[in-house]
C-alpha cells in the first residue's frame, strides 16, 4: 500500500516522535523511508540571519543523519536529503518528485518562533497534500526527569556536534524549566541546556 514514506525534520526532540512512526510505519510496509530537512529560506530563512547559514547547514545535516541511523537500525531503506527554500513548498515538492504515498510530521518543532513556524508547515501540508499526512502530537509532559538522562542526552548533542570526548563534570543541575549539564571536552568547557519537556539542547561555551 507504501511504497514511500516521508518524515521533514528539523532535527528537534519533539520531531524525533514523528521519526519513530515513519520509521515503524515503513518497516510495517517493508517501505522506503525518505528523510528531507529544509534550510528555510525567502520568508522563513529571513528570520535566521546570515551569521547562522552555517549552523543551518549542520543542523539539517544532523537532522536526516539521524533519521538514517534510526532507519538502520530498524533495518528499514532510508534516503535522505537537504534542500533550501520555503520548507511547505519544498515538502510538496518533494512528495511530488519521489512518488511520496505518506507523510509523518510532527505537530511542532522548536520552542518560540520556530515552534510556531513549523506548526504552521505542518497545517499548509495536511491541507495541500495529495497523499496522507499522518501527524504525530507532542506530549507536554515532562520527559526528561532525571539528571542521569539529561547527561546522557547533552553527551549524545556534543557527540552529534563533532565535540570530542565529552565527559560530564559534577552534578546537573535542575532549573523550572530545563537541567544545566556541564561538560568538558576536547575543544573546552560548555554547558549543554536541555529542556526538560521537550528534550531540545541548547550549548554554551564557557570562558577559559
Amino acid at each position: 500500500m507504501y511504497d514511500h514514506v516521508l518524515v521533514p525534520t528539523d532535527g528537534s526532540a519533539s520531531v524525533r516522535q514523528a521519526v519513530v512512526h515513519g520509521t515503524a510505519i515503513a518497516a510495517r510496509f517493508d517501505a522506503t523511508l525518505h528523510a528531507l530537512s529544509v534550510i528555510p529560506e525567502g520568508p522563513y530563512g529571513s528570520l535566521e540571519g546570515e551569521h547562522a547559514r552555517a549552523e543551518l547547514e549542520a543542523n539539517a545535516d544532523r537532522a536526516v543523519e539521524r533519521v538514517e541511523t534510526e532507519a538502520t537500525r530498524k533495518g528499514v531503506s532510508v534516503v535522505t536529503e537537504v534542500r533550501r527554500g520555503v520548507p511547505d513548498e519544498e515538502i510538496l515538492a518533494y512528495v511530488d518528485d519521489n512518488a511520496i504515498d505518506m507523510v509523518v510530521m510532527g505537530t511542532h518543532g522548536r520552542e518560540g518562533i520556530d515552534r510556531m513556524l513549523v506548526g504552521s508547515v505542518t497545517e499548509t501540508i495536511v491541507r495541500n497534500a495529495e497523499v496522507p499526512v499522518v501527524t504525530v502530537r507532542v506530549s507536554d509532559g515532562v520527559s526528561i526527569a532525571s539528571g542521569a538522562e539529561a547527561v546522557r542526552v547533552a553527551v549524545e548533542e556534543l557527540g552529534s556536534r563533532g565535540h570530542a570526548d565529552p565527559t560530564p563534570e559534577g552534578e546537573p543541575h535542575r532549573t523550572s524549566g530545563s537541567w544545566i549539564v556541564p561538560v568538558q571536552t576536547a575543544d573546552g568547557r560548555v554547558h549543554v541546556h536541555v529542556d526538560a519537556s521537550t528534550g531540545e539542547t541548547r550549548v554554551a561555551r564557557l570562558d577559559g
